[in-house]
């Protein structure tokens, strides 16, 4: 991979750079944003849970749970009836907290 500054990555950290960058992807959403921090504060949440917290609708939640698992930020696990999420990727969390610390000219 080569920058536009003219400096090549060898393949080990254009791999890190491309995982950064679907994970920022991933996580582009207010909702998305908002069900990774409940799970920061909650390790085990319900899709009815995180519905109620948020204050969202079912089918949509569960869509965005979805493609968060596929892309392995977030993992599920049934007990019992219930079909419980947890964050899987924790430096997501380091992530997200340093952008929100960041001014962003705001």
């Amino acid at each position: 991979m080569e920058a536009k500054t003219g400096i090549l990555f060898d393949s080990k950290e254009a791999e890190k750079l491309e995982r950064i960058a679907s994970i920022l992807r991933t996580v582009a959403h207010p909702m998305r944003l908002g069900i990774i921090h409940l799970l920061e504060q909650h390790p085990k949440l319900s899709v009815t849970e995180i519905c109620d917290r948020l204050g969202s609708e079912q089918s949509l939640t569960s869509h965005h749970l979805q493609n968060m698992r596929l892309k392995g930020l977030i993992s599920v696990r049934r007990e019992g009836r219930s079909m419980l999420y947890s964050l899987k990727e924790r430096d997501v969390s380091l992530i997200l907290e340093c952008l929100d610390n960041c001014q962003c000219n705001m």
